[in-house]
């Protein structure tokens, strides 16, 4: 990979060799192989048996968890927050996996709208919930530093699963609590 950031900046007209680049080619191998590394990890692993039987039937909310991902298209960041709630069904998580799971998806070439209904679709599934919702708000630095180069835009993803999608009441709460 080094070799091929080098020739990258051969072709951007730098010199790899001036002082400033001499290590460039083995630290953007090293960042992007940790901005990637969910694609190599397991979930199993990151979970690591943190699911506990619950009688607690009301709805638990995180919010404003950062992620940080990178755009497919771009190989650019987006950054943002992530709410999300689930309605237990007799099985809770602990606190920290669900930001570990986030990082899980966050952490490869992605897209937000994909991102937001994987991290769902796992809470919904390992912890066999009455429902889960999702918002994930990002700014794209695709969007800033280049094309129509927008400052101010952000962009809003949802998901909702279960009871978040099929009652208003349980989608209203969430929505008046996340947002």
């Amino acid at each position: 990979m080094e070799q091929h950031i080098k020739a990258i900046l051969v072709a951007l007209g730098e010199d790899p060799e001036r002082e400033g680049l001499k290590n460039t080619p083995l630290r953007v191998s090293k960042s992007l192989r940790y901005l990637t590394s969910g694609s190599h990890e397991s979930l199993d692993n990151i979970i690591n048996g943190a699911i506990f039987r619950s009688e607690i039937k009301e709805m638990i909310l995180v919010k404003d968890i950062e992620l940080y991902s990178l755009c497919e298209h771009h190989l650019l960041p987006f950054i943002g927050v992530c709410h999300i709630a689930y309605i237990p069904n007799g099985k809770i998580i602990g606190l920290s996996k669900i930001s570990r799971i986030i990082n899980f998806y966050a952490r490869r070439l992605q897209i937000q709208e994909n991102l937001t209904r994987q991290i769902a679709d796992t809470l919904m599934e390992i912890l066999e919930a009455k429902g889960v919702a999702i918002i994930i708000e990002a700014q794209h630095l695709c969007m800033m530093m280049r094309g129509v180069e927008k400052q101010k835009a952000s962009m809003k993803t949802s998901v909702m699963l279960g009871l978040f999608q099929d009652d208003q009441r349980t989608r209203s709460e969430f929505l008046s609590l996340a947002v």
